[in-house]
């Protein structure tokens, strides 16, 4: 079993203000090392703020999100966090690949990326888009269709993007195929009665579907109509609960996991890029950095 020190850092953003919301990062990355962690996780859409509604049409504001999130990780680096591996959540846009009929002009994504050494190491994008309630995201946003698996202190870590986990299929599915030991999920969840039970009985029962502790960071705050409660947790391969933040506070958690070595090398002979059957009519592909 390998040990690692985890860091989830549920906090506010505001919407639009990428350098404020860039400092918030840096602020809590900071602390985060401090605090002895291998890895510090943001909510979904921390660069920018949630719910960005139709700014992820506007194809100037994408622009300034992917160029706020290279000053980023080369301001990381600058201030003595290069070695700390960063996930946060951006907007991005995808580059090339197929299109649907009515898909948004540019084709934004509800982005969440790695930042270590300077550099974006990896980037996804939420795979399940919301489009019930509050949520209007099949409108605004298209698929993302890979899962990064990033080595981290010995362990393989993937990173889904909320809905992700709400959602049969998918990123979790492929999770079980990639043999991580650890499956990150950086979410942006509102409030409603009930949801920290419903919330916590979801991570349980995806931790064991993939077979590898989980852990998931959540937004606190308020943004138009909705309110955002953090309740972060780690749970257990077994969906034990092993840590929890507290409600509507902003609070850095902490947890010491001990959880299977990663254990793919170049000798497992699994192709790169390798297309898995998500178990909902698509395909993801496995994006290792180790």
């Amino acid at each position: 079993m390998a040990q690692l020190r985890i860091a989830l850092a549920q906090v506010n953003s505001t919407v639009g203000d990428l350098d404020g919301n860039a400092d918030r990062i840096v602020d809590w990355a900071r602390r985060a090392a401090g605090a002895g962690a291998h890895l510090v996780a943001f909510p979904e859409m921390m660069l920018t703020g949630y719910p960005v509604e139709d700014l992820a049409l506007r194809g100037s504001f994408v622009e300034a999100s992917r160029r706020a999130l290279e000053r980023l990780a080369r301001r990381l680096a600058g201030e003595g966090l290069g070695d700390l591996p960063v996930v946060t959540g951006y907007l991005d846009r995808r580059e090339g690949g197929p299109s649907r009929a009515g898909q948004p002009a540019g084709a934004p994504l509800d982005g969440a990326a790695w930042l270590h050494g300077g550099e974006v190491l990896a980037r996804s994008a939420k795979h399940h888009l919301p489009n019930y309630g509050v949520f209007d995201e099949y409108r605004i946003f298209v698929r993302g269709d890979r899962l990064p698996v990033v080595r981290v202190h010995g362990v393989d870590v993937a990173t889904v993007v909320c809905e992700d986990l709400w959602q049969d299929g998918g990123p979790v599915s492929v999770t079980t195929a990639s043999g991580a030991g650890l499956l990150l999920a950086i979410n942006a969840s509102p409030y409603e009665r009930d949801k920290d039970d419903v919330r916590l009985d979801l991570c349980a029962r995806r931790a064991r579907e993939a077979g590898c502790a989980l852990a998931y960071v959540n937004m606190v705050g308020g943004q138009d109509e909705l309110v955002f409660d953090g309740d972060s947790v780690v749970v257990g391969a077994d969906g034990t609960l092993l840590a929890r933040a507290p409600q509507f506070a902003e609070h850095l958690l902490l947890a010491d996991l001990a959880v299977p070595a990663a254990a793919y090398g170049a000798a497992s002979g699994e192709p790169e890029g390798a297309r898995v059957d998500a178990r909902d009519g698509t395909t993801i592909s496995i994006d290792r950095h180790v």
